[in-house]
């Protein structure tokens, strides 16, 4: 599982930096401010929960049922919600106007990763 959850926060933290400087550099001249602020702010949670599965990597050695939970809730929140984001960022200059349907699955992502934190702190306090 730690090794699991390695790869798994390197990939993101690889996509992370890619997306980051692509907001930053390429999408600047072609972003409206609200676009570039709604990308930043999914690259910000993006990047949150890299560094949380980083640190769930060290628990990781417990094998708990709450470990995984919280790896599984933490990588699904990270496609929801900063997924989500980028794609409604990228409607208008994409001029795909369907993908506002995407905009109730933000909050999706938001819960998951509510719940990957409820689920650590339960398996910190669990832990012997």
């Amino acid at each position: 599982m730690n090794k699991q959850i390695i790869i798994t926060a390197a990939f993101f933290g690889m996509l992370a930096v890619v997306l980051g400087a692509f907001g930053a550099h390429a999408l600047k001249a072609v972003f409206t401010p609200a676009h570039l602020d709604t990308w930043h702010t999914a690259v910000q949670y993006h990047f949150y929960h890299v560094f949380a599965l980083l640190f769930l990597s060290t628990f990781a050695r417990f094998k708990t049922g709450l470990i995984a939970a919280s790896f599984y809730l933490f990588t699904a929140g990270i496609i929801f919600f900063s997924g989500s984001l980028y794609l409604l960022s990228c409607r208008d200059v994409l001029n795909i106007s369907w993908l506002h349907i995407l905009g109730p699955i933000t909050p999706v992502g938001g819960f998951l990763f509510i719940a990957g934190w409820v689920t650590l702190a339960l398996a910190a306090y669990r832990n012997k």
